[in-house]
């Protein structure tokens, strides 16, 4: 995929986003043949919802929208890696490229917490492949961490 540094900033743009709107700073977008289909932000505050991380909001929306077909030539673009719920859901869509920013390993080193497993580690264990890039541009997807979590200790 061409623009994947172009596509990274606008994934993290989406987490800065994701803040303004009072959540976490998390933002995916879904790109086929070099266009952006959809985008999504972290809504876990604004929707009372511990479950509505970028990468789930933008899968459900997708997975609504677009056939399997469709779906597997897209590639997830997200600001953090993903976790294991989402990992599992990016997984059953059938989408088959993920790129990420900010590695999991970082991000609990920035925000702590536990049950942080790479996402190629969940991927591994599918029957199909999915083909994980990252991290990417790792400074500037930690730099939105940093500013967010440390005033949340």
């Amino acid at each position: 995929m061409e623009n994947e540094e172009q596509y990274m900033r606008q994934a993290i743009g989406l987490a800065q986003q994701a803040v303004a709107n009072g959540d976490h700073p998390f933002g995916a977008l879904l790109v086929r043949r070099g266009v952006v289909v959809l985008t999504a932000v972290n809504s876990v505050h604004t929707d009372h919802d511990i479950t509505r991380h970028a990468e789930l909001n933008l899968v459900s929306q997708a997975a609504r929208q677009f056939s399997p077909q469709f779906l597997a030539e897209c590639t997830l673009v997200t600001s953090t890696e993903p976790c294991a719920m989402c990992a599992g859901a990016i997984y059953w869509s059938g989408i088959s490229h993920i790129i990420f920013g900010c590695s999991a390993a970082a991000l609990g080193a920035i925000a702590g917490g536990d049950f942080l497993i790479p996402c190629a580690e969940i991927f591994a264990r599918g029957s199909r492949p999915v083909t994980v890039l990252g991290p990417m541009l790792e400074e500037v997807g930690t730099a939105v961490h940093q500013q967010y979590w440390p005033h949340l200790r």
